[in-house]
């Protein structure tokens, strides 16, 4: 459980109301969204985010940190991603209620690099079984793929319930590499044991490029609470030959031709909203990404 801290902003910093929802499937209005993000903000290193940009947008990378904020200071298991005024939310956060910033890891812990990597990746495996999913994520895919099987596509799944432990790794890993984060500044990561400053800052990024390699990352990951993270979104590939008839999710029967695939097909894609299950909004990046909200 994370301990609180209490910081010194909310009613005294002009931040004390907002008129109207934010966050996931929230009113959005521009003022409110920046009041939520200038005080999410204030917690943002403990939450282990990026700093958001204050420019009253409730994008991804705002609903991700109320998430993670609801996860962290509320204990929420599932969290909603929203904000409303007067809620339990609000309060927490208006009063200025943050988890209190991890530790950084302790001296004498085993070193990063790939021997690290090759004695203890495997104690963090990500998922790519439906039944990993969140409730009620899991049953909406469940149903949508039971409907494109029957109707003759191809089904790879991915990855379903990512390790937090092992994103943290992957983020922290690219960071210390890349020069953004300082081998000695990394936070500690609960249940996982790792050094990442070899005491020599080009050991120590020549360490984490190898840990990079090895995990085989490409771009820098999410910063740590994800829709993955959460059982909320499903990595996977759809594929079929010729035209496939695929019923949604009110019994209404579907076409699906060309392009065959389920990156670019729109129909399809139509078909999955129906089921709750969201293609990834931001092609063509991550092409076989769905999710609960299209995030």
């Amino acid at each position: 459980m994370y301990a609180l801290v209490h910081q010194s902003f909310g009613a005294n910093d002009g931040m004390a109301t907002i008129d109207a929802s934010v966050g996931l499937g929230g009113f959005n209005d521009e003022a409110d969204v920046t009041k939520v993000q200038h005080l999410l903000n204030a917690c943002i290193p403990a939450l282990g985010l990026a700093k958001l940009v204050e420019d009253g947008d409730c994008g991804p990378g705002t609903i991700i940190a109320i998430q993670a904020y609801q996860s962290k200071v509320l204990g929420a298991t599932l969290p909603d991603g929203r904000i409303d005024p007067g809620g339990r939310t609000w309060i927490a956060l208006a009063a200025g209620q943050c988890p209190k910033p991890a530790k950084p890891n302790a001296k004498g812990a085993p070193l990063s690099g790939a021997a690290w990597w090759d004695a203890n990746q495997a104690k963090y495996p990500n998922s790519s079984k439906l039944a990993d999913l969140a409730s009620p994520f899991r049953e909406k895919v469940i149903a949508f793929t039971n409907a494109l099987k029957a109707g003759g596509a191809g089904i790879s799944v991915g990855s379903t319930l990512r390790s937090p432990v092992r994103a943290k790794l992957m983020l922290y890993a690219w960071e210390v590499a890349s020069g953004e984060r300082a081998p000695d500044a990394v936070p500690a990561i609960p249940g996982c044991t790792i050094n990442w400053d070899h005491g020599d800052l080009a050991k120590s990024k020549k360490a984490a490029r190898e840990m990079v390699s090895k995990f085989g990352i490409v771009r820098k990951p999410s910063t740590g609470t994800s829709l993955h993270t959460l059982g909320r979104a499903i990595d996977m590939t759809i594929s079929w030959t010729g035209t496939i008839v695929v019923k949604d999710a009110t019994g209404g029967r579907q076409s699906l031709g060309a392009p065959r695939s389920g990156e670019n097909n729109t129909a399809l894609h139509a078909i999955g909203a129906t089921y709750g299950v969201i293609k990834f909004a931001y092609l063509p990046a991550d092409p076989p990404h769905w999710s609960d909200n299209g995030h």
